[in-house]
């Protein structure tokens, strides 16, 4: 992360496909935000090369002599102005014409969440305009803003600190930054609840005990207690989130009647993941309309061809994939514009009981492993390495792992970025040595200890899978799975 103040100094755009993302700053004060940002992970993680980070000094563009940038508003009122020509070339001068996300940050703007940061973390590079004095001049906002956006209800002296907070938030989401051990991706805000208190050495402070259940090495009495204290905090301090909780858990409850058919549903839920975008009861079926923003993937379960119809007209517009149980839905989604992707059964393991991984040479895997992986896993149609972004997202993820022998990577699986497992794969030679169920077993385990239910979907036809799932003790549901993606024009 380096600063070099200058007309010339305009990054290049980041490649298709690759990890970095590029931050551009427009601002009266460049050094304020780099040296802000130089010491935190986020600063550490631009000088590793993760994200790009550059800020451009708006006065380098201005035509006066002097280096001024602001001037009297128009109708009298109190304060200066920047004015819009330095602030349009300077935002030209590092898109060079190229359509860039472009966010203003300002007390008027949309408040910032964490939906909204990981939807800026899926561009490729975002501008952010931060204004000084009383504003900026209309005209330039209107020509060259996408977003705007607010940190809160409060107003500063400039725009920086609140670039700084909005780059901190998306930049920790970008695949690296934090690492595999502590994924950002697991993170929604604890499924709607706000974090449970939490406590470090020594256990008494001040007259003050660290709660009895926390020393008491019991983990399922740990988790029962933190999620407790989440609800009860949230209820407090933050009923809306408490609110949408509630929905969810009712929806949950629900959804539980038919576990091995919703699973997937469920699972999106409890995990944090899933919109609830609509619902629909009679006396023993719902329909549910569920969307995962990250994924950019909607569940769809319907009772009639009428629900159906209300629900598609819900589908955002950004959603890649869908996947339903009912035959009428699936066909009513062909005649829509998408196409199948496959057939499937969905398996799922309900005990809780951890499964032996016999091939010890099993670890979580790195960027450096993203070749292989890429070698092997993609669409037969397009060739193998297709999928090299993908991969990339769910090793960062902290998502897969691989099998080796001696050293040599022969295997691996992986977890879906909708929460399905699969990815499995293991090389024609060193099959039949019980490798496959080894790493199925260790994936398993790792989300049993996240607390999740392992399921997975296993294309129809493949027997072998399948036998697999069900000596590991999978379930199989009762009905069937339609993966359909989107046509795109270029498809067709």
């Amino acid at each position: 992360m380096s600063l070099t103040p200058g007309k010339n100094q305009c990054p290049l755009k980041r490649e298709k496909g690759a990890n970095r993302m590029t931050f551009h700053i427009l601002t009266l004060f460049p050094e304020m935000v780099l040296q802000g940002l130089a010491p935190s992970i986020i600063g550490r993680a631009a000088e590793k090369g993760l994200f790009s980070l550059h800020a451009v000094n708006i006065r380098d563009y201005t035509l006066d002599k002097h280096g001024k940038v602001d001037d009297y508003p128009y109708g009298g009122g109190a304060g200066m102005l920047m004015q819009a020509q330095p602030v349009y070339d300077a935002h030209r001068a590092v898109t060079e014409s190229r359509t860039v996300r472009t966010i203003y940050v300002t007390p008027q703007g949309t408040p910032f969440t964490q939906r909204m940061a990981e939807d800026f973390a899926k561009e490729e590079e975002l501008v952010l305009l931060c204004g000084h004095y009383e504003g900026i001049d209309e005209r330039v906002l209107e020509k060259i803003v996408t977003d705007q956006v607010s940190i809160g209800d409060y107003v500063l002296t400039g725009g920086e600190l609140a670039a700084m907070v909005m780059i901190d938030a998306i930049a920790r989401l970008l695949p690296g930054v934090l690492g595999n051990d502590s994924s950002a991706e697991e993170e929604s805000f604890f499924n709607d609840l706000l974090e449970y208190p939490q406590y470090s050495r020594p256990e008494e402070w001040q007259g003050m005990s660290v709660p009895k259940v926390l020393l008491s090495g019991n983990h399922s009495k740990v988790a029962a207690w933190r999620l407790e204290q989440s609800r009860q905090r949230t209820a407090v301090r933050r009923p809306d989130l408490y609110a949408k909780y509630q929905e969810k858990q009712s929806l949950m409850q629900r959804l539980s009647r038919e576990k091995r058919n919703n699973i997937h549903m469920i699972e999106s839920l409890s995990r944090g993941r899933a919109d609830i975008l609509y619902t629909a009861f009679s006396a023993h079926q719902t329909a549910v309309l569920l969307y995962d923003r990250k994924a950019k993937i909607c569940m769809l379960t319907a009772l009639t061809k009428e629900h159906s119809e209300r629900m598609l007209e819900l589908v955002p517009a950004d959603t890649e994939m869908l996947l339903v149980s009912e035959p009428f839905l699936r066909d009513i989604l062909l005649e829509d514009g998408y196409r199948v992707f496959g057939e499937f059964c969905q398996m799922l393991y309900t005990r809780k009981e951890t499964l032996p991984v016999r091939h010890k040479e099993i670890r979580q895997l790195s960027l450096e492993d993203c070749p292989y992986v890429s070698k092997w896993y993609g669409r037969e149609e397009e060739g193998p390495g297709i999928c090299d972004a993908y991969v990339q997202d769910r090793i960062c993820a902290g998502a897969m792992y691989g099998a080796f022998l001696e050293g040599r990577q022969v295997g691996f699986v992986g977890i879906h970025d909708e929460g399905s497992l699969g990815m499995l794969f293991v090389e024609e030679p060193f099959r039949g040595m019980g490798i496959a169920a080894s790493l199925e077993a260790y994936a398993v385990n790792r989300m049993l200890e996240k607390g999740w239910v392992p399921y997975g979907h296993v294309a129809v036809g493949n027997l072998a899978s399948k036998r697999l799932q069900e000596k590991l003790g999978f379930y199989e549901a009762e009905k069937s799975f339609w993966w359909l993606e989107k046509v795109l024009a270029n498809d067709t």
